[in-house]
């Protein structure tokens, strides 16, 4: 069997290439800081096999735990994943619990592979009204990996992008009434400080599965000027290589920020 040389790799179109050679290609070339993953289309890969949708959590959490290697393996500091929205409460009683019980079993068996890797969980979204076994489960990984310095994996758990904002504005007009901060002082770097994501930077690039062309409510502050991917993969699917295509097309764009 004959070997493709070096040149030939480099020249072949993405498709045609392994996830090795995706991963070699990717990181011969800066990769992005932060990528957020709009985790979408459990439900639909389920039903289009037959299967009771709780399946498709399933799969999508063995995806989750393969981006989460493929994203270490890349170099990335962060990796945001949308895992559970403000608007999924309103899905059929017996999913929401089948599904705050699926979390509450795997963010804890991810403990140990998380230590390996030096890699941190942070959770972004309000805490109330989380089932407290599920708030406990998370707060014990959170705090088992607090000290870790690799790539740093913020769960978007219990998440609305206009909650997030009017929390933070909350904050701030609470500094305001404490005469901390006069509201002509306000900033973009106070407003940014306030998110639940402060400590982490914007997405250079927002990655969505399932070929839904929206936002869906989610960092929409952090997001205005981030790269977007949009794939048809569903998300249990969405593998390594998916990952890499996205960060390759991503290397491949000039960021103008609003300039010419």
């Amino acid at each position: 069997m004959a070997l493709k040389s070096p040149r030939a790799s480099a020249a072949a179109p993405l498709a045609e290439l392994s996830e090795a050679e995706l991963l070699e290609r990717a990181r011969a070339q800066p990769v992005p800081a932060h990528v957020a993953i709009i985790m979408d289309g459990n439900g639909r890969w389920a039903t289009r096999r037959g299967l009771p949708r709780v399946a498709g959590h399933r799969e999508g959490v063995k995806a989750a735990r393969t981006i989460v290697r493929a994203a270490d393996a890349l170099g990335l500091r962060y990796l945001t994943l949308y895992a559970f929205s403000t608007e999924n409460w309103s899905r059929p009683e017996n999913e929401v619990t089948l599904l705050m019980r699926l979390l509450e079993e795997s963010v804890l068996r991810e403990l140990p592979e998380l230590m390996e890797r030096n890699a941190r969980l942070k959770v972004i979204g309000r805490t109330r009204g989380v089932p407290l076994p599920v708030r406990r489960g998370i707060d014990r990984v959170v705090g088992a990996t607090a000290a870790n310095t690799g790539l740093t994996v913020q769960m978007a758990f219990n998440y609305g992008g206009r909650d997030e904002l009017l929390d933070a504005f909350r904050a701030l007009a609470r500094r305001v009434q404490a005469g901390e901060l006069a509201p002509e002082d306000i900033s973009e770097a106070d407003v940014s400080h306030a998110l639940y994501t402060a400590d982490a930077p914007d997405p250079d690039l927002l990655i969505r599965t399932s070929g839904e062309m929206r936002i869906s409510n989610f960092l929409l502050w952090q997001i205005a000027y981030t790269e977007l991917w949009v794939t048809p993969t569903l998300w249990p699917d969405f593998g390594g290589a998916d990952l890499y295509r996205g960060v390759l097309d991503f290397q491949g764009r000039t960021r103008r920020f609003g300039g010419v």
